[in-house]
């Protein structure tokens, strides 16, 4: 078995509303290069989980060496319906569905952190990751902070935002 010691939350990039199969996926990666989905696993409007990349494969979804211990998720969505601008689009099949797949992962990697793609940005001024640092707004949403409940207690935030909330946890727990 592989190490997984991070769970790591994209989006497809596609408009609200339209929803493709991890075998579409699998058809944009291969015409970038890629030999397969870059993916492990790609989770529908309607919440259903599909399996992309094998999980004891490294997946191609994360730049840096990112992809050498993570297990990379994509709900599909992530941009208006204009296709204009980045949005938070999941359904609410969709959140049920991330928090499933993230427990069950999380059961077989319990020490493994949860982050969005947009974390893995540059953190250029030594902070945390902020918007103004994000090199893609993938996924639309903080996974640091919205998963914080099952973060490992080993867990390091690459985002300001989970970066001050653990500090404020941290504080609290020490008055």
């Amino acid at each position: 078995m592989r190490a997984v010691n991070k769970i790591v939350i994209h989006c497809s990039a596609t408009p609200e509303g339209r929803n493709v199969s991890a075998a579409t996926i699998d058809g944009w990666h291969r015409k970038r290069g890629f030999n397969q989905i870059g993916y492990h696993y790609v989770i529908g409007l309607d919440g259903k989980i599909e399996s992309g990349r094998a999980v004891n494969i490294m997946g191609a979804h994360v730049g840096g060496g990112g992809n050498k211990a993570s297990i990379g998720i994509a709900y599909i969505g992530g941009m208006d319906k204009a296709f204009k601008k980045a949005k938070d689009t999941r359904t609410e099949a969709q959140k049920a569905a991330l928090i499933k797949i993230i427990k069950i992962l999380k059961n077989i990697y319990p020490e493994a952190s949860i982050h969005g793609h947009r974390d893995y940005s540059k953190d250029k001024d030594g902070d945390g990751v902020e918007a103004h640092e994000f090199m893609k707004m993938c996924p639309c949403f903080n996974a640091e902070v919205e998963y914080l409940e099952f973060q490992p207690k080993s867990f390091k935030p690459k985002s300001k935002k989970a970066r001050d909330i653990k500090k404020e946890i941290k504080k609290d727990s020490n008055e």
